[in-house]
C-alpha cells in the first residue's frame, strides 16, 4: 500500500476543505493510503486552538491589521525568520515523515513548503513534496518563495501570475480548487428549480460566517420578500440559531434555519444563489456547485484574489449591506433570471469538479513519484505518537 501524506492546518476553511478533498481522491483509487497531518494540531493543540481563534478574531474584528500582517508576510524578506521560530514543528514533521515513509507529499498550506526544504538542507532525504495553491490570482509569496515538486492552481491567471514570479512553467498545474467529490458525482436532480415558474420559489442560501449583528440585519432582508425561499447556516452558535428562527416565525419569506451542517455541497447544488464572505472554500465551492455567490465580506488579502476571480469571470457580485444584497438579488431575478442564467452559464466554464482527482492523479502519474516507498535518511528517534 502506498503511503500519501496530507499537510494542512486550521487556519482558514480552505486549507482544511482541499485536504479531505484530496485525501478523499487518492483513497479511492486502489493501492493508495492518504493520510492527513496538521502538526501545528500535533505540536501543540492548546496553542493551536487559541492561535486559530485569535486568527479569526483578527481578520473578523480588524481586517485592516490583517491586512498590513498579511502584506508583510508576502513582501518582507524576515518573513522566513518567523518560519525558523518552528524548529519542534519541523522535527516532528521529519520524524513523521520517517516513520510513514510516504511516496509523495501533498500540501494545503504555504508554511509546510518552507519546513520540508529545511529538513532537506539538514540531509534529510525523502520523497517530492507539491503545493496546493488554497488562494486564487493574489498569491501570497510564501506559497511559491520556497520549492515544490510541482504546484497546483485554481485557474491559468493564478497560474500567470506564479509564472510572472519565476516559477517555471512546467511546474505549475491549472487542476481547479480540490473541492469535496460530491461536486464531480452530482446526480442531475440535485439543482435547483427553474427560476421562472412562479409555483417554486427562488432559493436564496444564506452562509453565516460574519459577526452577529450584521448576520441578523442581512437575515432580516432577506425574510422580507415573500417570492424567496431562504436557507440560513448558523454554524455551531445555537443562540444565533434561535434568533434566527424567532425572526423568521411570521416573515413573508419562507425559511429553513440550520445550525452547523455537513449538507454544504447539496445547499449549494440545489440553490439557485449563495451569500457569505469569499473564503477560499466558500468561493470554490459556489463555483463547482454552479451557484452564483454574492460576496459579503472581502477579508482583505487572501480573500481579495477569491473575490476578483469571481468579478473576473463576470459570475457573481459584490454586496456588503443588507440593501445592496436585496438590490442584487432583486436585479438577479429580474427579466426571467437573465443575470443568473448569464453568471450561472459562466460558472460552467470555470468550474471544475474532479480537481481532487485531477491532482491525485497528476501527483501518482509524475515520474518523480517512485512506485515503491523511497529510502528515508533520518537521525535514530521513536516512531512518532499522532495521538500525543
Amino acid at each position: 500500500m502506498a503511503k500519501i501524506l496530507i499537510l494542512t492546518a486550521g487556519y482558514g476553511e480552505g486549507h482544511n476543505s482541499a485536504a479531505h478533498a484530496l485525501q478523499a481522491a487518492f483513497n479511492e483509487r486502489p493501492g493508495q493510503e492518504a493520510e492527513l497531518i496538521d502538526v501545528f494540531a500535533l505540536r501543540a493543540p492548546r496553542l493551536n486552538n487559541v492561535t486559530r481563534r485569535g486568527y479569526l478574531r483578527i481578520i473578523n474584528g480588524a481586517p485592516r491589521v490583517w491586512s498590513r500582517f498579511y502584506r508583510w508576510l508576502d513582501e518582507s524578506p524576515r518573513a522566513s525568520w518567523m518560519i525558523n521560530t518552528l524548529a519542534s514543528h519541523r522535527r516532528l514533521l521529519g520524524r513523521i515523515i520517517a516513520e510513514k515513509q510516504p511516496v509523495a507529499i501533498v500540501s494545503t498550506y504555504p508554511v509546510y513548503a518552507w519546513l520540508l526544504n529545511q529538513l532537506r538542507r539538514e540531509g534529510r532525504m525523502f520523497c517530492p513534496h507539491y503545493t496546493v495553491v488554497t488562494d486564487a490570482l493574489t498569491i501570497n509569496s510564501l506559497w511559491y518563495r520556497s520549492g515544490s515538486a510541482g504546484w497546483f492552481v485554481t485557474d491559468p491567471d493564478s497560474a500567470a501570475f506564479l509564472h510572472a514570479r519565476g516559477v517555471p512553467a512546467a511546474k505549475v498545474h491549472v487542476s481547479g480548487f480540490p473541492v469535496a467529490l460530491a461536486f464531480a458525482d452530482r446526480p442531475a436532480q440535485l439543482a435547483p428549480p427553474e427560476p421562472s415558474n412562479p409555483a417554486h420559489p427562488r432559493r436564496v442560501l444564506f452562509m453565516i460566517n460574519t459577526g452577529r449583528t450584521r448576520a441578523l440585519a442581512i437575515a432580516r432582508a432577506l425574510l422580507q420578500n415573500p417570492s424567496w425561499h431562504v436557507t440560513i447556516t448558523a454554524g455551531r452558535g445555537e443562540s444565533l440559531r434561535r434568533e434566527l428562527i424567532e425572526l423568521a416565525a411570521g416573515a413573508p419569506a419562507k425559511a429553513d434555519i440550520l445550525g452547523w451542517t455537513d449538507r454544504i455541497p447539496e445547499l449549494l447544488m440545489t440553490h439557485h444563489v449563495a451569500i457569505s464572505k469569499a473564503g477560499g472554500a466558500t468561493t470554490q465551492e459556489s463555483i463547482n456547485a454552479l451557484c452564483p455567490l454574492i460576496v459579503s465580506q472581502v477579508v482583505p488579502g487572501q480573500e481579495e484574489g477569491n473575490y476578483e476571480l469571481i468579478r473576473r469571470n463576470d459570475a457573481g457580485a459584490l454586496a456588503e449591506t443588507p440593501a445592496e444584497i436585496v438590490t442584487t438579488l432583486e436585479c438577479l431575478f429580474a427579466n426571467d433570471a437573465a443575470l443568473w442564467r448569464h453568471w450561472r452559464a459562466n460558472l460552467r466554464r470555470l468550474a471544475q469538479p474532479a480537481a481532487a482527482r485531477n491532482i491525485a492523479a497528476t501527483v501518482l502519474a509524475d515520474n518523480s513519484v517512485p512506485s515503491a516507498p523511497a529510502a528515508v535518511v533520518a537521525p535514530a528517534t521513536p516512531a512518532v505518537s499522532l495521538t500525543a
